[in-house]
């Protein structure tokens, strides 16, 4: 067959979407760019990956009338091109690998440039949604501050790791070493104390275990090589804590720049129920960030249960405060990975299961739906009913669909959010499957009719 009649045959059977489209294969040191083959005598060239080198081929872009480009998200290699790119005015849509390799083609006679570019111009190809602007920087600072944590966790295993070498066994006795009373006991010693009875007389009045057992605990050997090891893992602690407060900082001035920016004036948030009030959370922000984005939003996100203020502000980091890149709660839970993905072939089910997704707005609504299955709450009842039927990780997807529909309902349409109780949840649960059997049996000719109490039994 010949390739140029067939490339034309269907050049002209499909509608260009695209007809002024541009792609960038991305590489570490290397980036191979394509534009059509009536735009340049050379319609792909190599370029660099160094500043100078990005700024020519943007130039290039702009002399071929290059209105779109496309590109795949190869590592964080393709950050500093889209960023130029958007800068100059150009729509850039980065899509995802897995999304160009199930389109047929013969993508080895072409390069990859030049294969994406014919995809996108014939529209084949779906953007992936990255927040602009300020939200862009907001997620920025969130992931920093979530990366610090991680670091200054690992520390926390090596602190317990240097006091089990010397049988101090202040983990066996408090719940958290990095809490009031172990971090006062842990600095106490770093600075020279031994005394057992002494260092139980720091224990915090909250502390479930006596002073007499943690002095049991706090009785062991001191040794030089296991202080110095458990002096630098507090150190190392303590600086990415320190680190994290100053992302709070940075986070708590991005949202004041979006409130203003928006220009929102939505007052004091709400007071808290006492059913929520909490303020003894763990890597907790350094400002009240519940207010923050009740001032953002104009309506209070955590009253959804499962989502604190912390992972209310992730989730806009992540998602954005518009919400308006999807069109409908159907299209966000899609996006999310939380909605069934039907295969159907000849009128067939083929599969339903939710696609795999790697998203950080997924995680996050799926740790949700985990906390609010241990409460007293409809969404609580909704999970514990689903997880004795269909086992706990569909139980897990399914209710972090709803807190996303609850959440995007609350973000778009400002809808607001009250809990029946889990009591009301199952009366309704109760009702509607009655009601089902009511009617299948009307369907059969049967009539169902109410169980009479036995004689003798407490009538309710």
């Amino acid at each position: 067959m010949n390739p140029k009649r067939s490339k034309s045959r269907s050049d002209g059977n499909m509608p260009m979407v695209h007809p002024n489209a541009a792609a960038i294969d991305v590489g570490a040191t290397m980036h191979m760019a394509a534009v059509r083959a009536d735009r340049a005598p050379e319609p792909v060239r190599s370029f660099g990956t160094f500043t100078a080198d990005l700024h020519r081929l943007v130039d290039w872009f702009t002399e071929c009338g290059v209105e779109t480009v496309v590109m795949e998200s190869t590592s964080v290699y393709w950050i500093p091109i889209f960023e130029l790119l958007d800068a100059r005015g150009f729509t850039v849509f980065l899509v995802n690998a897995r999304d160009a390799k199930p389109v047929p083609g013969r993508k080895t006679d072409v390069s990859d440039a030049q294969w994406l570019q014919r995809l996108h111009s014939f529209g084949l190809l779906r953007a992936s949604f990255r927040p602009k602007g300020q939200i862009a920087e907001l997620r920025a600072y969130v992931r920093q501050r979530e990366r610090l944590l991680e670091y200054a966790a690992s520390h926390i295993q090596h602190m317990q790791k240097a006091l089990t070498e010397m049988n101090l066994q202040l983990h066996h006795v408090v719940a958290d070493i990095t809490g009031a009373t172990g971090l006062r006991i842990i600095r106490a010693i770093l600075a020279g104390e031994r005394d057992p009875e002494a260092l139980a007389c720091l224990r915090h009045y909250s502390c479930h275990s006596s002073a007499e057992t943690i002095a049991k605990a706090l009785t062991g050997s001191y040794r030089a090589e296991h202080l110095f090891a458990l002096e630098q893992a507090l150190a190392l602690y303590d600086a990415y804590h320190e680190k994290a407060s100053a992302c709070d900082a940075r986070i708590e001035a991005v949202l004041k720049e979006l409130i203003i920016h928006r220009g929102h004036d939505n007052g004091s948030a709400p007071p808290v129920s006492r059913r929520r009030n909490r303020t003894d959370q763990a890597n907790a922000l350094a400002f009240d960030v519940r207010a923050s984005l009740f001032g953002l939003l104009g309506k209070d996100v955590t009253t959804i249960d499962g989502l604190g203020p912390y992972l209310s502000l992730k989730l806009i980091a992540e998602c954005g405060d518009d919400l308006s890149s999807w069109p409908s709660a159907k299209h966000f839970t899609s996006w999310l990975g939380l909605a069934p993905s039907n295969k159907i072939s000849g009128g067939k089910m083929l599969s339903s299961r939710t696609r795999r997704s790697g998203g950080r707005a997924a995680a996050l609504l799926r740790l949700a739906a985990v906390t609010v299955g241990r409460t007293d709450t409809a969404l609580g009842a909704f999970y514990r009913r689903l997880s004795a039927r269909i086992g706990k990780a569909k139980a897990v997807t399914a209710t972090a669909r709803k807190i996303a529909v609850l959440f995007y309902n609350a973000v778009r349409y400002g809808m607001d959010y009250v809990d029946p109780g889990a009591s009301s949840y199952e009366a309704r649960y109760r009702t509607r499957v009655v009601n089902n059997l009511h009617r299948r049996a009307k369907a059969f000719g049967f009539v169902l009719q109410p169980l009479e109490p036995k004689v003798g039994a407490a009538v309710s």
